[in-house]
């Protein structure tokens, strides 16, 4: 069997597609819960710290500038905490989600197979 016939037999055995499967929902699963973050957690949490809009939160470390010989524009370094903490609270949120849609799928799963069993092991 040739690499390509070894390639298309794994591909349409289904392994690459239920991968990339998973990859179109992971994506767009993440885009549901950072706007979830962004649009609908944190702003209620940024009122409630003083109107703080999370996002902008950034400690500068240089400030951008114009260098004098060249006349070329250095931009500003800095540290952009605001956009960690969100995704600090984007990944709590997802882990958090996946350990209850698995710990669902694990009590399912057992109490299907106590049923088909009769509740005996």
């Amino acid at each position: 069997m040739s690499f390509f016939q070894e390639f298309k037999a794994f591909a349409v055995k289904g392994n690459a597609i239920d991968m990339a499967v998973g990859i179109v929902i992971g994506a767009a699963f993440n885009k549901i819960i950072t706007s979830l973050v962004n649009d609908i957690i944190m702003p209620p949490i940024g009122l409630l710290l003083g109107g703080v809009d999370f996002k902008y939160l950034e400690v500068v470390l240089k400030k951008a500038g114009i260098t004098t010989a060249t006349g070329v524009q250095i931009p500003a370094v800095t540290i952009k905490y605001g956009l960690f903490v969100n995704t600090l609270i984007d990944f709590v949120i997802i882990a958090l989600s996946i350990f209850i849609v698995i710990k669902l799928m694990n009590r399912f799963i057992n109490l299907r197979g106590n049923v088909q069993t009769g509740g005996k092991k």
